[in-house]
């Protein structure tokens, strides 16, 4: 069995890890490793050196990004995504490929896959949220021919748009073992040396920022950054910044982050490229609490029971523990919900993404699969009419 992981960008490696790891593990498995997306350039942390340092040989690599962050670059880089994907799954020749998400660049090799006739299995369908990524996370949803969704409600949405019940695994979120196997302790020393800006010192409280634009907000992306870090500067608690992933939008986020470096010198704020998941999952865990509209303060952050203010609409459907707090992004009301975060402190951890072993299950169920080619709706077995 050759299965073929595609990873697109450095969230999608953190969760896919502990999947891949178990994989290479299962007789009869043979796994390929394609990187592609924001994983092979510079200005994202190059994270598919990650990838090798973690022992996992890379079989291709694909160039897609078209620079730009419009929303016409990033319809551009899905057709060169297709065309390139559509080479290499031809050299490689899988009996699966394996993809995880919502991102566009995901979407390009779905396409690439099944009009290959080769089986695709999706991790994380299912899911509501804002963005783009809705349409493009249910997109994959409808290419793919197994399924493995995060939660139950996940699962269930998955039936009800058509699958066949007998293919979706609802199984939890890999992130649960990926938070499981992180230390607890802050590599400070490691951390240090990356970035830029001020010295953060982490036995003190620090905010965890992380904001990526609104791509059917497309125009609103500078105004909405503006506005959050005019609120966490309010606090006068040091930043750890993450820059924004190459969604449309994002020179306007990362435009705003640099004039405010630029006029806000005093303000201890030290900004990151990119992290490796052991890395993250510290800061994640020993943040007094987290700002902004990633993925992983409603995912990586549950397990954890840090305080979050979910800025904007990009996680807006997704299902959250009791430790998010959602704001508009006005500076005001952000602020209000930072100060009444922090006033709470940690909450319990949640088990509303899985518990620990998720990634063997996942590997377990996927050994046992076998590649079909034709789908079909399963909403029921209506007689055909011919109308």
């Amino acid at each position: 069995m050759n299965i073929c992981v595609v990873l697109v960008d450095r969230a999608n490696y953190g969760r896919l890890k502990p999947v891949m790891a178990e994989l290479r593990t299962r007789p009869g498995v043979r796994m390929q490793v394609v990187c592609a997306g924001t994983m092979l350039l510079d200005r994202f942390g190059k994270a598919k050196q990650v990838v090798e340092a973690d022992g996992f040989p890379i079989d291709e690599e694909v160039y897609l990004e078209i620079d730009g962050s419009l929303p016409a670059t990033m319809t551009k880089s899905i057709g060169l995504g297709i065309i390139e994907f559509s080479s290499v799954f031809r050299k490689l020749d899988p009996d699966f490929v394996l993809l995880i998400g919502d991102r566009y660049e995901a979407l390009a090799a779905a396409i690439a896959a099944v009009y290959q006739n080769l089986c695709l299995i999706h991790l994380q369908g299912g899911e509501v949220t804002g963005s783009i990524d809705e349409a493009t996370r249910h997109a994959i949803t409808k290419l793919a021919h197994y399924h493995f969704p995060a939660t139950r409600r996940s699962g269930r949405y998955i039936v009800r748009m058509g699958e066949r019940p007998e293919t979706v695994f609802p199984l939890g979120c890999p992130s649960a073992d990926v938070v499981a196997a992180a230390s607890g302790d802050v590599p400070a020393e490691r951390i240090a040396a990356a970035g830029v800006g001020a010295e953060i010192d982490f036995g003190k409280p620090y905010l965890l920022t992380l904001f990526h634009p609104v791509t059917t907000e497309f125009a609103a992306a500078e105004d909405q950054m503006n506005e959050l870090l005019a609120a966490v500067k309010e606090t006068g608690m040091q930043i750890v910044l993450l820059w924004p992933n190459i969604d449309a939008g994002a020179d306007s986020v990362s435009g705003a982050i640099r004039r405010f470096r630029e006029f806000n010198r005093d303000v201890p704020l030290h900004a990151f490229k990119n992290f490796e998941p052991e890395n993250y999952v510290p800061l994640l865990r020993q943040a007094a609490c987290c700002v902004g509209n990633s993925s992983s303060f409603v995912r990586e952050a549950s397990f954890l029971g840090t305080p979050v203010v979910l800025v904007g609409s990009r996680q807006d459907g997704r299902e959250w523990s009791g430790a998010v707090k959602r704001v508009e992004p006005i500076r005001e009301a952000i602020a209000e919900a930072i100060a009444a975060q922090l006033a709470h402190g940690r909450y319990p951890p949640s088990g509303l993404y899985g518990k620990p072993g998720v990634s063997a299950r996942i590997a377990d169920k996927i050994a046992t699969l076998r590649p079909y080619g034709q789908k079909r709706l399963a909403y029921g077995k209506e007689k055909a009419t011919g109308v």
